[in-house]
């Protein structure tokens, strides 16, 4: 399976703007192989809090339409971040499209701190299945908290996306905790983060790939967009520069 991790600099609020760039991102990804593509926190929007209300939507926004479509025809998996409405409350939500298949929404369950003014906690965890892997979704701040990372496993997960928007202090912590998770508890680990201004810090890249032994196989640095393609059955990993 070839796993691909996007790194983005998204446009702040700009629903439109920003699926064009994930398309572009997809298209390059679909040339390289790639069976599934991930994005960061929030990836459609920016990671801006304050703009969740009037941003938030569901995974049956017809603008979403095209990601359905471009996985049906082209046999990929596509994870798409947008702030999503739930009940009269707001969760951080990654929207994902697999072929011929109906979609699923996967939200935020550990927030942190600063986030509870603006979202609520998801409920429960989603896996995404493809021949033999199983694949858990994680959303920034609870990638890093071993509960969330630990019940994946528990739950026969072997490959764990993380999906973040991080500051060169929150990459640092990352770099710590992925590879001891991904070696603890033998899973291969992926981070895909932003680069460029987020709410009020600046979101600094270096997404990444750690094998399940816990070694950096390649990493982006921090300012580029681009993404990383590793494959799971060769353990090859390559870095490409948009």
């Amino acid at each position: 399976m070839k796993l691909c991790s996007a790194q983005i600099q998204p446009i702040k609020g700009d629903i439109e703007s920003n699926i064009q760039k994930h398309i572009v991102f997809i298209n390059f990804a679909l040339e390289n192989g790639a069976d599934l593509i991930f994005f960061p926190e929030l990836s459609l929007t920016g990671y801006e809090p304050a703009l969740a209300n009037e941003l938030a939507t569901t995974q049956e926004d017809t603008r979403l339409a095209i990601f359905q479509e471009m996985s049906d025809s082209k046999k990929i998996i596509i994870c798409v971040g947008i702030p999503t409405q739930y009940k009269e409350d707001i969760c951080i939500s990654m929207v994902i499209f697999q072929p011929h298949t109906s979609k699923q929404t996967y939200s935020k369950q550990i927030l942190h701190a600063d986030e509870y003014p603006y979202f609520v906690n998801g409920e429960q965890q989603v896996f995404i299945s493809y021949k033999n892997h199983k694949i858990a979704p994680a959303i920034c701040y609870e990638s890093l908290q071993i509960e969330h990372s630990t019940n994946a496993n528990t739950n026969g997960a072997n490959i764990y996306l993380a999906s973040v928007a991080k500051s060169a202090k929150g990459v640092e912590k990352a770099n710590f905790h992925y590879p001891t998770i991904a070696k603890n508890l033998n899973m291969i680990v992926l981070m895909a983060n932003s680069v460029g201004p987020a709410d009020d810090f600046v979101s600094t890249g270096n997404s990444a790939v750690w094998n399940n032994k816990g070694q950096m196989m390649i990493q982006l640095d921090n300012k580029v967009e681009g993404f990383i393609i590793f494959d799971t059955e060769t353990c090859n990993a390559k870095t490409y520069i948009l």
